[in-house]
């Protein structure tokens, strides 16, 4: 009778094992499918400069910028002058005199760009007031910059 003895696990030869390779290859494949659907392609955002315009007819060149700065209390300021309280959430004095600076702008043909500058402190809602003022303007060039003008 033979007597059948165990290898040893040094003698065992399990060959070159293909199923676990294809896991990890579709592992990775899979890894950089998702990772190609994250990529995100940039855009161009074309700017103007703040300067002067010249209007023809006019002696008195219009600045197409305007700032509105925002502090932490709340108060607002159009060019440096105080306009409403911090309480009042309509915000009417600016939004007459952002109507005004749209109206003569489209009297000089020109475009009003509005710069908002909001303290770090300032308070977001503020900021979404100002938005809705400067939309019941139906002004739409808007860009923000944080902290005080220089």
């Amino acid at each position: 009778m033979k007597r059948h003895r165990k290898k040893q696990s040094s003698e065992v030869n399990l060959g070159f094992q293909i199923a676990p390779m294809i896991d990890v290859v579709f592992v990775i494949m899979l890894y950089f499918m998702v990772m190609a659907g994250a990529v995100q392609v940039e855009n161009a955002h074309n700017t103007k400069l703040p300067g002067t315009v010249q209007v023809e007819g006019s002696d008195t060149p219009m600045p197409d910028e305007i700032a509105i700065r925002i502090e932490d209390d709340g108060q607002v300021y159009l060019n440096d002058d105080p306009l409403d309280t911090p309480e009042n959430k309509a915000l009417p004095e600016l939004a007459i005199n952002l109507n005004q600076l749209r109206e003569s702008s489209e009297a000089s043909k020109s475009e009003v760009l509005v710069t908002i500058y909001a303290n770090e402190q300032a308070k977001y809602e503020r900021v979404v007031d100002v938005l809705d003022a400067l939309t019941r303007a139906r002004i739409p060039n808007v860009t923000f910059q944080a902290g005080a003008p220089e």
